[in-house]
């Protein structure tokens, strides 16, 4: 089995950073893709931003030049910079890592991020 374990989440100034971080840990196939996804009361979760082990990025259109996602292959560890926050970033965020070729994916059990003054 497959553990996530996320940090960095809180609260955040608007304008200002947080940076969130997933530890992976278990049985992690080499190739793989990790991400962030959110989800605010009442809509369903959807992607942030993910990562795949060669490189490849993607990023739903409202964080685009705001945040960065990469990983670090020997920590299994995903992270996000969060900059230029705003209010309407805050939800609760999820870290998955999804082994597309063995049709397997997990989930982290969350993290509170709160952009407010």
């Amino acid at each position: 089995q497959v553990q996530l374990v996320e940090a960095g989440g809180g609260l955040g100034q608007p304008g200002g950073s947080l940076r969130l971080s997933c530890a992976a840990s278990g049985m992690i196939f080499r190739f793989n893709t990790m991400g962030w996804y959110r989800q605010a009361p009442g809509k369903q979760r959807e992607l942030v931003a993910r990562i795949a082990s060669r490189g490849n990025t993607n990023y739903v259109d409202s964080v685009k030049g705001r945040f960065t996602i990469s990983r670090n292959n020997a920590k299994n560890t995903v992270y996000l910079q969060m900059n230029s926050l705003k209010p309407e970033d805050t939800d609760v965020y999820y870290c998955n890592i999804d082994f597309h070729d063995l049709n397997r994916q997990y989930w982290g059990q969350g993290t509170q991020v709160t952009v407010s003054s």
